[in-house]
């Protein structure tokens, strides 16, 4: 019997704006991020991840931090990264920090390992773009030889070997979660599979049904390793309101405002509204009323056999109290939905 679809949330910490229309403080956008947890929590939601961003648009450089507030207001939701760019940082102090904050909520600590989509965190901790695969490759190495909890003696290019080395603090029970991040690489859903991790599929435009041979590849890459497949999730961005029109009203200036930005950064043309259009009645934009979001979220799992599923609940500037809204009725009226679609 297989097991029953965990739904999730995701959060960059998009810096939002006031009733009066104006920008708030990154202070103020990561206080709302541990409210916005908290009712995730309270719903019954089985995850909520936050990702790491160091640009002016997002407020969340430092998930692990908003988690252990979210920790400490939270009882149930499992608490994670989305994701943690393992490129520019430590590997040992990621999973220290993932362990602490493991400590601080009882056994919920995840945390989501990828390359990341963008590059800003490399300059700002001195890291060469030009090593961006060299340098995740050796680092998820060595990440992966901490995860047994064992003395660790390892060795690489980029950084001094370990010698029987115990990190510390353990996780108190068992073994961190850890996903693989993938935005439709084949080398990295066959690595996901050589570390017998579970992956996570960032889909953020184009059909979901396209992710199928990678799906395909992650299972047949656990048969050649002679082990079971870990299981796949998918993160792919959302908007609910209680109808399809309200919904697309209230998301699209505000995803074509972040859509255009980014896109301006990296030489894409302003989007139209046509390509939101088809891109919510087609694609992997899941924006719409409680029922057309949990048909097209059924839909999804079904096609690609996921074990959970993620929505990037926040895009662009929508005000908090639009955000909380949507995330109250993703957990009481889309979830419901989609588990009765599933039966």
């Amino acid at each position: 019997m297989t097991a029953p679809l965990q739904f999730g949330l995701d959060t960059f910490g998009d810096v939002t704006k006031d009733a009066t229309g104006s920008m708030l403080a990154h202070a103020q956008v990561i206080r709302n991020v541990v409210d916005e947890a908290v009712l995730a929590d309270e719903l019954g939601l089985d995850f909520i991840g936050l990702g790491e961003h160091h640009r002016s648009d997002f407020a969340i450089s430092s998930p692990e931090t908003v988690l252990a507030a979210a920790a400490a207001r939270t009882k149930h939701i499992h608490l994670g990264s989305a994701v943690t760019v393992l490129s520019s940082d430590d590997p040992i102090r990621v999973f220290q920090r993932f362990a602490t904050l493991d400590a601080l909520s009882n056994g919920r600590a995840e945390v989501i390992l990828g390359r990341g989509s963008f590059t800003e965190s490399f300059p700002l901790f001195g890291f060469d773009l030009r090593k961006y695969e060299e340098l995740f490759e050796e680092k998820l190495d060595l990440f992966a030889a901490l995860l047994p909890q064992q003395p660790v003696s390892w060795e690489g290019k980029l950084r001094p070997p370990l010698r029987n080395q115990l990190v510390y603090p353990p996780v108190e029970n068992g073994r961190l979660k850890t996903w693989i991040g993938v935005g439709g690489s084949p080398q990295s859903v066959v690595r996901a599979a050589h570390y017998d991790l579970p992956l996570m599929l960032a889909i953020i435009g184009g059909d979901p049904a396209r992710f199928a041979p990678f799906v395909d590849l992650y299972h047949r890459a656990f048969k050649e390793f002679g082990r079971p497949a870990q299981p796949i999730g998918v993160h792919s961005p959302g908007y609910v309101a209680e109808t399809d029109a309200q919904a697309r009203e209230e998301l699209w200036p505000r995803y074509k405002a972040m859509r255009d930005r980014i896109g301006k950064e990296r030489g894409w043309p302003p989007m139209g509204r046509d390509e939101f259009v088809n891109e919510a009645e087609h694609g992997s934009l899941y924006v719409g009323s409680p029922e057309t979001v949990a048909r097209k979220i059924a839909k999804t799992a079904k096609a690609l056999g996921i074990s959970r599923f993620q929505l990037k609940y926040s895009a662009g500037p929508l005000p908090h109290e639009k955000l909380m809204t949507s995330i109250e009725l993703y957990g009481r009226k889309v979830v419901p939905l989609v588990r009765e679609m599933m039966e």
